[in-house]
Parts: C-alpha cells; sequence; structure tokens
C-alpha cells in the first residue's frame, strides 16, 4: 500500500495531527525492535557464555514481539507500507486511481472497526492467564491486539483525511458499506451453501480485495471476517485468537530481527566491501559486473532475510559502474530483480523461517538445504549473462592487480566471514535462529565502528522505525492468514485437498509439478509469505505421505514463489527492484524473461534431484 504522492490542500490540521500521533507510535516502535535485541542477546550471552540461562527471556520477547508486530503495523498502515498489488490500480487512470485508494483505505477501515471489539473481548478473556516466569497477567501482551488495531483505525480515518477528497472519501465508504451490507442481507443464502462459501469468501471476496488494491493481510481478513461471521457459527473471537496465534510464534522474531541487520549492513559499508572485492575479482571479464550481482546477491542474502534490504545494499554500489560500461538499465534491474528470486533459499530467508514457523520443519535443516539449490539457480543466470555478453568490448576496462584484489579482500573478509558466522552459530547450537540475529547485528555494530569506521548514529532511529514497519507488515499478513488458513481447516477443506493432492496420476512427480505452477501463480498475487502460511500447514503433510523430503519440497516450494514474486506483470518484487534501480519497469520486461527461464530450468532441476537439496542435511 503506496501513499498517494500529494495530500488534500485545505487540511493542514490533518498534517499535523498525523505527524504528532506518528511520532508516537513510530518511537515506541523502535524502542521494541532495540528491546527485542538486547533481550535475545542477553539470552544467548547468559546460556552460553555464563551458563546461567535467563528463563524469563522468552517470555518477555513474544511480549514485546506482539506489541512491536501491532506498533508495527499501525506504521505501516500510516506509510502505506502493507503489500499489495497495485496493477489495476495503477492502469485506471488518475481520478479512478485516486477512487480506488480510497476504496482500499474505506475497506482496512471496515475491517478494522469489525475486528477491534473481538480483539477487546479477547484481551480480556487472556486476563485470568498467568504467564508462568513472569508471573504476570497475559492482558499485557494481549491488550497488543486492540490497542495495535485501535491505532490503525485511526490511521486510516486519517489517511483518507488527507489523502482523499470528501467526493471520493463518501463514495469509497458508501461502496464499502453497501456491499458488506448486501452480504450480511444474504447471510441465509450463504447458510445453505455449504463448502460453496469457500469460493464466494476466500476465491471471490480475498481476490476482489487483492486485485481493487485492497492490502494483502486486510483481504485475507476481510474473507475470513465474512466466512466466519456468515457462514459459521463459529464466534468472532475465533479471528482474533488465531491472527493471535500466527504472530506469535516466537521464531517469527527472527524477522525483524535480520530486516535490521540486512539494513545495518548496508549503513556500516559491509556490503559495499563486499561487492568492491567481487568487482576487483570478476569486474575485467565479459559481463564480469554481472557476474559480481549474483555472487553479492548470494552473500548478502546470507546476512539479511530481506530481499528488499539485499537489492537495496547491491545495487547502488554496482549499478553506476555498470551503466559506464555501457549496460542497459532495463537489463541491469531484470539481473536484479532474477538474483532476488534466485538467493530466495539462501538462509537466514525469511521464507524459510516462515515455513519453519508453520509446519515444524527444522529451521536448522532448512538453512543447511537451501546453499545448494540457489548456487545452482546462480549458475544457470551466469549461463545466460556469458550467452548475453560474450561480444562485450572491454579495451576501456582496467584489470585490477592481483595484489590489489588481495588488499580489497582483506578489507572484505571481516564482511565475508559474516554469513558463514550465522550459520554455523545455528547449525552448531550456539543460538536459535532467532537469537542468531541478534549476534549478528552485533558483529555488523562491531565491524562498523572498529573495522569499517562507518556508522551513521542518526541513520539508526529512522532504520529502526523502518524495521518495525516492514516486519509489522509481514506480521499482519501472517496473522490474517493463519486466521485464514484456520477456515479451511474447518470446513473440511484441507481433507478434500489432501486426498485430491494425493490422488494425483503419477504420484510425487506430479504433485510437485503441480506445486511448482500453485506457487508460482501465487507468488505473482500474494507474495510468497502469506502462500506459505496459507498453504503450508496443507501441502506439507500431503508432501510427507507421498515419500517427498519435506525439506526438498520446502526448498522447491521457495524459489518456486521466488519466480512469481519477481516475475512481471504482477510480481511485487520485480517492482520492488525497479524502485531500488530507480528503473522504469517497462525496460526491464523484456530482458528479464530469459533470466526467469533459467530460473525455471533450474527449479525443474533442484525439483528432479532431491540430492540438491538434502544431500548435506
Amino acid at each position: 500500500m503506496h501513499a498517494p504522492s500529494t495530500a488534500i490542500q485545505g487540511r493542514p490540521w490533518v498534517g499535523r495531527l498525523d505527524g504528532a500521533l506518528g511520532l508516537l507510535v513510530e518511537v515506541p516502535a523502535a524502542v521494541l525492535v532495540l528491546a527485542e535485541v538486547i533481550v535475545l542477546f542477553a539470552g544467548v550471552v547468559a546460556r552460553f557464555v555464563l551458563h546461567a540461562p535467563l528463563v524469563w527471556s522468552d517470555e518477555l520477547s513474544s511480549i514485546l514481539f506482539l506489541w512491536l508486530a501491532m506498533f508495527g503495523a499501525a506504521v505501516a498502515l500510516r506509510r502505506g507500507e502493507h503489500m499489495r498489488m497495485t496493477a489495476v490500480v495503477s492502469s485506471a487512470g488518475p481520478q479512478g486511481a485516486a477512487l480506488l485508494e480510497a476504496v482500499a483505505t474505506g475497506a482496512c477501515l471496515v475491517f478494522l472497526a469489525m475486528v477491534l471489539y473481538p480483539a477487546w473481548d479477547f484481551a480480556s478473556e487472556e486476563a485470568a492467564v498467568t504467564t508462568p516466569a513472569l508471573g504476570i497477567s497475559n492482558a499485557w501482551r494481549a491488550a497488543a491486539l486492540p490497542v495495535g488495531l485501535a491505532l490503525m483505525t485511526l490511521f486510516a480515518v486519517l489517511r483518507l483525511l488527507k489523502y482523499a477528497t470528501f467526493r471520493h472519501s463518501v463514495q469509497a465508504l458508501v461502496a464499502v458499506g453497501a456491499i458488506a451490507f448486501a452480504f450480511w442481507l444474504c447471510k441465509p443464502l450463504f447458510e445453505d451453501l455449504g463448502r460453496l462459501n469457500l469460493l464466494v469468501f476466500f476465491v471471490g471476496v480475498v481476490a476482489g480485495c487483492v486485485f481493487a488494491g485492497i492490502p494483502i493481510g486486510f483481504a485475507f481478513g476481510l474473507g475470513t471476517f465474512g466466512y466466519i461471521a456468515l457462514a459459521t457459527d463459529a464466534p468472532l473471537l475465533v479471528i482474533v485468537g488465531r491472527m493471535d496465534e500466527g504472530m506469535s510464534h516466537l521464531i517469527l522474531l527472527a524477522v525483524p530481527l535480520f530486516v535490521f541487520l540486512g539494513l545495518l549492513i548496508e549503513m556500516t559499508g559491509m556490503a559495499r566491501a563486499m561487492v568492491a572485492f567481487l568487482a576487483g575479482l570478476l569486474g575485467h571479464a565479459r559481463g564480469g559486473l554481472s557476474y559480481v550481482l549474483v555472487g553479492a546477491m548470494y552473500l548478502v542474502s546470507g546476512i539479511s532475510g530481506s530481499k528488499a534490504a539485499d537489492m537495496a545494499a547491491i545495487a547502488p554500489a554496482l549499478f553506476p559502474e555498470m551503466k559506464q560500461r555501457g549496460a542497459d538499465d532495463g537489463e541491469l534491474v531484470a539481473l536484479l530483480a532474477a538474483t532476488g528470486a534466485q538467493t530466495e533459499t539462501v538462509p537466514p530467508s525469511l521464507v524459510l523461517i516462515t515455513i519453519g514457523s508453520v509446519t515444524g520443519v527444522s529451521i536448522a535443516a532448512l538453512f543447511t538445504g537451501g546453499l545448494l539449490p540457489a548456487l545452482v539457480l546462480g549458475l544457470f543466470l551466469c549461463g545466460v549473462v556469458w550467452f548475453r555478453y560474450r561480444q562485450e568490448d572491454l579495451s576501456h576496462v582496467k584489470r585490477v592487480t592481483w595484489k590489489e584484489v588481495g588488499k580489497l579482500f582483506a578489507i572484505a573478509a571481516p564482511a565475508l566471514a559474516l554469513p558463514f558466522v550465522i550459520r554455523a552459530a545455528v547449525v552448531e547450537g550456539v543460538a536459535t535462529a532467532t537469537e542468531v540475529s541478534t549476534l549478528g547485528i552485533a558483529y555488523a555494530i562491531v565491524a562498523g565502528l572498529l573495522v569499517y569506521r562507518q556508522f551513521d548514529w542518526k541513520r539508526l532511529g529512522p532504520m529502526l522505525v523502518a524495521t518495525a514497519s516492514l516486519s509489522g507488515a509481514i506480521l499482519f499478513i501472517i496473522g490474517t492468514a493463519t486466521a485464514m488458513a484456520w477456515g479451511l481447516t474447518q470446513s473440511g477443506f484441507s481433507r478434500s485437498l489432501a486426498e485430491m493432492m494425493g490422488s494425483l496420476p503419477g504420484g510425487a512427480p506430479m504433485f510437485l509439478a503441480v506445486s511448482i505452477v500453485a506457487f508460482v501463480l501465487l507468488g505473482s498475487v500474494l507474495e510468497g509469505i502469506p502462500a506459505i502460511v496459507l498453504l503450508g500447514p496443507l501441502l506439507f503433510p500431503i508432501a510427507r505421505q507421498l515419500g517427498i523430503h519435506e525439506v526438498h519440497y520446502a526448498i522447491v516450494v521457495v524459489l518456486s514463489m521466488g519466480l512469481g514474486l519477481f516475475a512481471p506483470p504482477l510480481g511485487v518484487g520485480y517492482y520492488a527492484a525497479c524502485a531500488i534501480g530507480r528503473v522504469n519497469p517497462d525496460r526491464g520486461i523484456r530482458p528479464i524473461v530469459g533470466y526467469m527461464v533459467a530460473l525455471l530450468l533450474g527449479t525443474i532441476l533442484v525439483a528432479a534431484v532431491p540430492w540438491l537439496s538434502i544431500g548435506f542435511l
């Protein structure tokens, strides 16, 4: 969800109020990110160094985490950073786009208003529960839900006042209200439809909302609320309970911490040092800097878990030099997007962490299994690079001496070591996948201060807020997707899906082929994490029944999802790459086709050869 470029004139008080309230939410959100880093790092030190575990650290982290998720979601709504599909909105013309923006905000407002009281009710019931380690009421944690939803409601109202005309606001609210009222009138009809309601709410309503530009998390929420309220007898409290369950997995704490780590390596110059070394090593070869881009994304992805953070760290360091060599900007952004898809399985991938959270697959095994498949896809991309640049004129390029390469390696060595430190800490049991991010953060801070002498303290606050915003957007999607998955499971859909997928002719190979197609399509529309949360719990048990190793299946699913996520015209990741590279999206559509074909072939190879995913487990 993106903020319109200009605010409505004549309402300066709205901007002032929005700014003041924004500050009141952003400061606590930033503090919560910092608090999580400190608490988890203290837990690692106490357990591994002092051999005196802090029994309360996980419990305190869980309480702070839900507040961080809800405050972050509120910040994301205020900033217009919730993930959504904008293809229809962008093609609607100025007036149509403005109206659809207002409709999207109005739909968010309606969902928040409907779920606010059940959230309050849920928090009230949790007051009777006492936490085992801290001995306090669980209401301290659960209160984050109604407070966060109330803040989002307030920011949605301010967003309408700030960016929508009075006419568009009225039209949007009337349209959304009329649709909601029409659904309520049809409640007796829905009660008789049985499983057809799944098509109405989880296909019709959700797809309609997504294509209308309503943020994905809210689209899931509207579909789920409609299904539970109008087609079942389940209490509305269930929606909030499932949202809480989805957002409260402690393993998901890795999401904000690795996002922050990605921002840190860019700010401290660690990413730039790695790129400089690779450029010195390969820059003299035909297509050399394109190989550097592939290699740099692979390395940086081993530090950050966020593709946007990875691309933002690499592109500014490489693109200017590549353009000086005459590279087409469309070609550059196409390769950047392709490497985003290629490195989706490089640990500590947020998508792998999410899979582990919702399916119970070992995070350490996923981290080990994801390295080689990403390398295989990287080789396929390098094949395309070789073909396209085989005639490149390098007469004007000065070759870097081996002495200079050695010097660049010495400078980059601390940065190059970080991905291996992170992986070793998880595999050797020094820290969990959640805690290891704090070790990476501490390492990056020390390296930035003592080695690279680059640490801009003024950027720390905005980086913490940006971390909270992106994390809140991701976690809100996970929460509403978890509620939606619960609705699908209770309806018996998961059992029917298992029977259908399990009875496909061709057994495991056909199941893998169907999964590749399904996740390419879902990745292009829903983005990766929502698709994983929604279908992971349904499809992974089927894969096990068919004898497919769960780590192998996870890697195939993530690679397929990455293909859809970074493929135009719908893939959101592609447009993120264009925004980071400051290139018109139209320029990259033609060059990216070859890279996407290469990635698809690589994914098929990984699916066909399980050893690539599980050979080193």
